[in-house]
């Protein structure tokens, strides 16, 4: 399993596969937390 990840290619396909899961959770994160999504809880008053 070591040799596997030690080729320079595998680290690369696995890091980019990494760090674009990452980069599309923080986009869902934000899109779910958009300016109309949220209920300001002084507009009642």
């Amino acid at each position: 399993m070591k040799a596997f990840f030690a080729k320079p290619s595998v680290r690369f396909v696995a890091k980019t596969l990494f760090y674009t899961v990452i980069i599309l959770i923080l986009v869902y994160l934000y899109s779910y937390r958009g300016v109309a999504g949220g209920h300001f809880i002084y507009n009642e008053f």
